[in-house]
């Protein structure tokens, strides 16, 4: 039996790697069966008096399922199954807006979805899911997040417009300096369309993100093969990189400890106007469709 905790976290390889290494506990639970398939590997980490989920969206060994085939649904419903009400999702953008420093944190307040073909609700034929995205991340989430920041005097950004762009490939100088002049500041693979699947069954969902890079064209960067963003990042930057991913368990166990118990938010009133309808029960997983 899986303890009902109610925050869960969704991260990459690295930080699946500082919770290896610095968790008092990190049992493994997951994958759990959902009816699109195995979701990603599943944790239960414990640290001190804080306890949380936590799941590798692109697999426990690394990056071995890059974003366009990362199964959303299933790693949205296996949370839901299992009792968690919130996410933080935990994420490594590129910086379109210069004055992003790599290593910085940021909470972006919007994003644009500039994926295809991904599935993106589980409400296939079914007249259901149409909800507003304003804002898109959960207020109460996103407000305690940065107080966590601050009390750990980290330097963030609390705002910026994260645009997500399908991959595996990275973007072209051209299409960032569109990106940049439609106003986004942030370019990454991940957050679309978990968020959406995530407001559809009433989930809160909210980002953390660390800046890896920057994209393609902001800096002048020569081409260097055979390395990590193949020269778009730099050694004195990757060292600002690799300290923002060690603070990754901090944060989380902050978080874990400051969340109140009852959310104080809308996001678990999604689908209410549904409900007052009669168009759906009590029982969410009669609202998916598995078509």
């Amino acid at each position: 039996m899986i303890a009902r905790d109610t925050l869960a976290l969704l991260a990459g390889s690295g930080a699946h790697e500082v919770l290896k290494k610095q968790a008092f506990a990190l049992d493994r639970v997951g994958p759990i069966t959902t009816p699109f398939g195995p979701s990603a590997p599943l944790f239960k980490a414990r640290v001190e008096d804080a306890a949380f989920l936590f799941m590798p969206r692109h697999g426990e060994a690394g990056y071995t399922t890059a974003a366009p085939w990362v199964n959303y649904r299933a790693n949205i419903y296996a949370l839901k199954e299992v009792g968690v009400t919130r996410l933080l999702a935990w994420s490594g953008p590129g910086a379109i807006n210069p004055q992003y420093l790599i290593g910085q944190f940021a909470l972006p307040h919007d994003v644009v979805d500039l994926t295809h073909g991904r599935e993106s609700t589980f409400y296939k034929n079914t007249g259901l899911g149409f909800l507003r995205q304003a804002p898109p991340f959960c207020p109460e989430v996103v407000a305690a997040t940065g107080l966590v920041l601050q009390r750990m005097r980290t330097t963030f950004w609390d705002h910026g417009v994260y645009v997500c762009t399908q991959g595996p490939r990275l973007e072209t100088a051209e299409e960032i300096r569109w990106f940049r002049k439609q106003g986004a500041d942030l370019v990454g693979m991940t957050l679309a369309p978990e968020v959406f699947l995530a407001r559809e069954l009433e989930l809160c969902y909210t980002p953390i993100c660390y800046i890896t890079n920057y994209a393609e064209g902001v800096k002048e960067r020569d081409n260097v093969p055979g390395e990590l963003f193949e020269g778009l990042l730099g050694q004195t930057e990757k060292t600002a990189v690799d300290e923002a991913v060690s603070k990754f368990l901090d944060i989380a166990m902050e978080l874990a400890r400051t969340l109140p118990k009852d959310r104080g938010c809308i996001c678990g009133r999604s689908m209410e106007r549904y409900r007052k309808e009669k168009r759906i029960g009590p029982d969410w997983h009669e609202w998916v469709s598995v078509k």
